[in-house]
């Protein structure tokens, strides 16, 4: 007997949720019922998926592959049923990780307006670290992400935009002023970024070694906000992308912002999923609008770095 949709659906649960009572929960079915189920299909498969213990449900080597299998097809039946009725991905749920330098900044809108689109539509977000969202989408874990796409190899990209990095200062600083900055007036000076779990800390430090200046060793940032504080209070230059920039960093009145004139100081993001043979249906919208809504939220500092006239 092979095991039924219901019951790979069951071992995936068990596997996120760790235990065989929170996946039962989940799923809305009583524990003796998903734990038979779940004993049945590792009988089917010849393979014990999970060691049970008091620390609840523990994905063994073998079931790893397994869980990982079950929830390609289990996505692979989601698009299935998702073309026939035409709305594609939006017809269902979507696990959609992206990065945390860009979520917060970008998502809002866009998920505001897919919901008065698509009542039915369940956009299930989580923000994490390049690494993080690598392990995520080679495991199933996740079925798209937007991340920085050098870092996903052998998947299915479609780029969204590039961002410029801008360097934030405080006030007082000597780099406070306006229009774009050469690299080279990094020299000797202290860089904030993020931790080295992110893209954006190995661009920023490729940057740095090309200018002459140095990532602080005594601090790495937990996020853009907690970057830009340093900045503000004298701890060194900050290194900022654009989209935070423009939609967050432009409100505050403790550092001033200016962009680095440098082929270097840019970062590309796309939306990436599995490769496959064609994408899932439904991701060109998604694209299109993930598009649309990062161009807004630059164009106010586009414009005024393109004219020279930047203060803030």
């Amino acid at each position: 007997m092979k095991p039924t949709l219901r019951q790979l659906e069951y071992l995936v649960s068990v596997a996120e949720t760790g235990q065989f009572g929170l996946a039962a929960a989940r799923l809305n079915v009583s524990q003796p019922s998903l734990s038979a189920q779940v004993a049945e299909a590792e009988e089917a498969l010849g393979v014990r998926v999970f060691n049970r213990g008091r620390r609840g449900a523990i994905v063994t080597s073998g079931g790893a592959d397994i869980v990982r299998r079950a929830r390609r097809i289990l996505h692979d039946m989601e698009d299935l049923r998702a073309s026939v009725r035409g709305n594609g991905i939006f017809e269902g749920r979507l696990r959609f990780g992206i990065l945390p330098s860009v979520g917060p900044y970008l998502l809002p809108r866009i998920v505001a307006g897919l919901h008065r689109q698509y009542p039915e539509f369940r956009l299930v977000v989580r923000e994490e670290a390049t690494q993080d969202l690598e392990e995520g989408l080679s495991t199933g874990r996740l079925d798209m992400i937007l991340s920085t796409p050098e870092d996903h190899p052998g998947t299915r990209k479609m780029h969204l935009f590039d961002e410029t990095l801008w360097i934030a200062v405080a006030r007082d600083d000597e780099l406070a002023g306006e229009g774009p900055v050469e690299p080279g007036v990094l020299a000797g000076r202290t860089i904030l970024t993020l931790g080295r779990r992110h893209r954006l800390s190995l661009i920023v430090a490729a940057l740095a070694e090309a200018a002459g200046a140095h990532v602080s060793d005594e601090y790495e940032g937990t996020s853009l906000d907690a970057v830009r504080l340093m900045a503000a209070a004298g701890s060194g230059v900050a290194v900022l992308p654009q989209v935070y920039a423009a939609a967050e960093a432009i409100r505050r009145d403790d550092i001033s912002l200016r962009p680095i004139a440098s082929p270097m100081a840019m970062r590309s993001l796309a939306l990436i999923q599995p490769q496959g043979p064609e994408r899932r249906p439904g991701s060109g919208r998604l694209a299109e609008a993930l598009s649309a809504e990062a161009e807004r939220i630059m164009a106010p500092l586009s414009g005024a770095a393109a004219q020279g006239a930047v203060r803030f």
